[in-house]
């Protein structure tokens, strides 16, 4: 329960019901980026760049299904590259060849600090919106140098640690409570820590729905039959909701944009 992924494959019930994910589907995502293109460069030229596996081809599947049939033109390059590859720098220069004035980098984060780089190296000026999974400053950003990653373009679902803006929020506080007794300041705005906290908490609930009856069946019952929870680290407005058929947890998401030194979150939470 609650996979560390947004893989569609942990979101089957019809094929794999004793599995569930927990991050926003990867097509979840895409089609939040997908509304947001539309709203913001409705003429846009996009080029995708996707890892050759199913983590890849759910972004690229969920920004078609978010953009139309109607609008599939606006995809002029779609250049993949596989895990083995040394770099995505041909890649990258292959998209703006293309004319593209948007790059969706659909990587992991290793080729996607690659390609923040290498865009930036080309002096194109183009929209970049980068997987959430590729968002750290640490891991990802810095790699690629922060001032290279300035405008960049997510999504994100939880509350960052070392935003000050959450100061004095309830569940702010529950969590750094929770870290202070058990773990370090650095854990505090690890973003690993923050899922592993909020998955906790949503996994304390479905036990607690569980009652007397730990049986499978019935802890899958209850997993699987979750409406609109608040996690302590999500953010306002985000909700966890699962069905029988439904695994997907969190179908919600804010835009968020980097200016050189941290994230800033901007607009209304979307939905996919």
């Amino acid at each position: 329960l609650f996979v560390s992924t947004g893989a569609s494959v942990f979101a089957d019930p019809a094929h794999y019901k004793w599995t569930m994910g927990y991050n926003p589907n990867y097509q979840t995502e895409a089609r939040i980026y997908a509304k947001h293109i539309l709203q913001t460069k409705p003429q846009a030229k996009i080029a995708v760049l996707y890892q050759n596996d199913s983590f890849g081809r759910d972004y690229l599947a969920g920004l078609k299904a978010g953009l139309g049939a109607d609008k599939a033109g606006m995809i002029v390059k779609e250049a993949s590259y596989e895990t083995s590859e040394p770099t995505v720098d041909s890649q990258i220069t292959s998209c703006q060849g293309a004319g593209a004035d948007v790059l969706l980098i659909a990587a992991t984060p290793k080729f996607a600090a690659q390609a923040i780089r290498r865009s930036f190296d080309l002096g194109w000026d183009a929209a970049r919106y980068v997987s959430n999974v590729s968002i750290s400053i640490s891991a990802v950003l810095k790699a690629a140098g922060v001032e290279k990653a300035k405008g960049l373009i997510s999504a994100n679902y939880a509350k960052d640690a070392s935003d000050p803006r959450w100061a004095d929020d309830t569940g702010f506080r529950q969590y750094k409570e929770f870290v202070d007794t058990r773990m370090t300041a650095k854990d505090l705005v690890d973003s690993s820590t923050i899922y592993g906290f909020n998955a906790a908490v949503c996994l304390a609930h479905v036990l607690r729905q569980c009652g007397d009856d730990l049986s499978r069946d019935n802890i899958l019952a209850q997993a699987t039959s979750i409406k609109a929870l608040e996690l302590p680290m999500v953010l306002p407005g985000v909700r966890i909701n699962t069905s029988p058929t439904d695994y997907n947890c969190i179908r919600q998401m804010q835009m968020q944009s980097f200016d050189g030194t941290s994230w800033r979150l901007f607009g209304e939470v979307l939905e996919g």
